[in-house]
């Protein structure tokens, strides 16, 4: 072989050889930040919501019943002034309706029904504040009807207006958690003995 052959012949194999090798490997990354504060949030009523026993006559055979509203109050105490953003986590996944509420449970392959929150009244360090909401953690909007969807953060502001808005430092946040259950249409359900319905959600603080 040429000397020339050989050496296109050792170049080929060399960038070959280092394709390979860079094929074969990924990098890891693990990072975080550690806060020098925390912050604890607290419902009243051990944050349990109960209806009882309603009879099925009281609820439509067709369409969406929607259940008297009932209201918490909802705390969030930080050691210090914090930007912080709340994250609803539905643990009943399997019946969670299609515009993001949260679910009730389920009978065989139907949902039971959803219920929706809403935060409501906020107050910030004793000032009233401005209830926002963001997807990504990073654009926020007005949350003008109040409503928490679950794939949205709520965060609070005391901002007298936007068009920016953003988070502020809170150090004692208190607001009224109202909690919204909408039940599906008995006949869909086929309701022949005691049906409970159990909705479950975990209400957790984001640090920013």
């Amino acid at each position: 072989m040429p000397p020339c052959s050989r050496l296109f012949a050792l170049s080929l194999l060399l960038t070959a050889g280092s394709q390979v090798y860079a094929a074969s490997s990924v990098d890891l990354t693990v990072k975080g930040i550690i806060t020098p504060t925390a912050c604890t949030p607290n419902l009243s009523g051990m944050g349990v919501v109960d209806y009882g026993k309603i009879s099925v006559s009281d609820l439509h055979p067709d369409l969406i019943t929607e259940l008297p509203a009932t209201s918490l109050q909802m705390t969030v105490t930080c050691e210090a002034p914090t930007l912080f953003a709340l994250k609803g986590i539905d643990n009943s996944t399997g019946s969670i309706d299609p515009y993001n509420y949260y679910g009730l449970g389920m009978i065989g392959d139907k949902n039971i029904g959803s219920y929706h929150l809403m935060l409501t009244n906020p107050i910030a360090d004793g000032a009233p504040a401005t209830h926002i909401a963001s997807a990504d953690g990073d654009s926020w909007k007005n949350n003008e009807d109040n409503v928490w969807p679950v794939v949205f953060l709520a965060a609070f502001s005391d901002q007298p207006g936007g068009p920016l808005w953003a988070p502020s430092p809170i150090q004692a946040l208190s607001t009224d958690l109202v909690i919204s259950p909408l039940i599906s249409p008995t006949r869909s359900l086929n309701v022949r003995d005691e049906l409970p319905f159990n909705g479950s959600a975990t209400l957790e603080v984001k640090y920013l």
